[in-house]
């Protein structure tokens, strides 16, 4: 009879007694699931984030010790005795190997033609992140949150998961899970947070703007443009040399002509193997003493803020660009921005539509949100130059 009661305090269902915060978790974890699965919500990294979740937050099952990562270090004198299967795979995530790997497949599958074709784009995308540094500002001087927490919560504005994560682990480690959530979660949500704000800052006329099919980029222009960027950035902002130079180095990889089967390693073995690890380990994070806080509710509110003043900076960025272009740009355009590739985009192609059946703004607005991507890159460069 001992053993049998030994065996049931060692239970997950009586371990729930004391640690009945971890069964508000798994509900948490659910609900994730059911966004991945049954609203197809971001599945590919909200499904692995979820189930890290869930495994985290199990009594007992010792997949993830948060004190092994406490105050930002390693315990590495207690990690081979504590260590679990998920403190193993989120040493990828504290040592900033994921979100490169990650960047790396985003290169390879990114066309900067439209950007080149186009630079003006690039100033929309630059616009797009204002979203970033106002919520900073508002994080740190109204809600009490510190200069690193305030730069590491500005970056959801950007709509870049990968970026949200390498400048979270480096900034504030503690706040990991819910800026993780936070960030894939709203970028899930990109057809239904940006179309409101395109149309109350646009006229019906403004959106109906055809726009010149744009030019042809040379094979030379896109071999030269990622070298350049990375050689442009890492000088003046060595910080954001890992994000940058790993997404270019996947560029490159496409561009060059003689790298194909390193090419479709990039864009898919690696990609899919490093999400699933990125997914779970991250989501591993999310306990009940962090997300179950006032600051998580506080996260996410300022994480849709930002995305809605970014959406909003390139829109009107445009409409100022507007006043002294002969050849007006569509504003919808602007709000592609952010750097949710390439649902940001689709999304600017779905409103020019509806106000002018037959308009094709794709390719224009993809300009701009590849141009995000290095803009959400360079920002969280800075904060870590700053604060890091």
């Amino acid at each position: 009879m001992e053993k049998v009661l030994e065996f049931l305090k060692q239970t997950g269902f009586y371990l729930l007694a004391a640690e009945w915060k971890s069964l508000l978790m798994v509900g948490v974890a659910c609900l994730l699931l059911y966004l991945a699965i049954g609203k197809k919500f971001e599945p590919l990294l909200l499904l692995p984030i979820a189930v890290g979740m869930l495994l985290s937050n199990l009594p007992g099952a010792g997949v993830y010790h948060a004190e092994l990562f406490a105050d930002g270090k390693i315990d590495w004198a207690n990690f081979t005795r504590l260590g679990g299967l998920l403190d193993y795979l989120y040493l990828g995530v504290k040592l900033g190997i994921y979100p490169c790997l990650i960047f790396i497949g985003v290169g390879a599958m990114t066309d900067f033609g439209p950007l080149l074709a186009n630079p003006k784009s690039l100033m929309l995308g630059a616009a797009a992140q204002v979203g970033i540094f106002i919520t900073y500002v508002g994080a740190v001087l109204l809600l009490g949150f510190t200069p690193n927490q305030g730069g590491a919560i500005g970056i959801i504005g950007g709509a870049d998961g990968p970026t949200a994560i390498f400048i979270a682990t480096r900034l504030a480690p503690e706040l990991l899970g819910p800026i993780a959530v936070a960030a894939y979660s709203y970028m899930a949500l990109v057809p239904v947070i940006q179309p409101p704000i395109m149309r109350a800052l646009t006229t019906p006329d403004e959106r109906a703007i055809q726009m010149k099919e744009l030019r042809k980029v040379s094979r030379l222009e896109k071999i030269v443009f990622p070298i350049l960027v990375t050689i442009f950035v890492g000088l003046l902002l060595p910080s954001a040399t890992p994000l940058i130079g790993s997404l270019m180095f996947g560029n490159l990889l496409r561009e060059s002509g003689v790298t194909e089967r390193l090419n479709k390693t990039a864009q898919n073995e690696l990609m899919n193997i490093t999400t699933i690890f990125l997914g779970l380990s991250v989501g591993a994070t999310a306990t009940a003493s962090v997300f179950l806080t006032w600051s998580t509710i506080k996260i996410l509110l300022l994480g849709v803020f930002a995305f809605s003043v970014g959406t909003s900076g390139g829109v009107l960025l445009t409409k100022f660009m507007n006043l002294f272009l002969k050849e007006k740009i569509n504003p919808l355009i602007g709000s592609a921005g952010v750097s949710a590739v390439p649902m940001a985009a689709r999304v600017s192609q779905v409103e020019g539509q509806r106000a002018r059946p037959g308009n094709f703004l794709l390719m224009h607005a993809m300009g701009p949100n590849v141009a995000g991507v290095i803009g959400s890159a360079i920002a969280a460069g800075v904060f870590i130059a700053l604060f890091g």
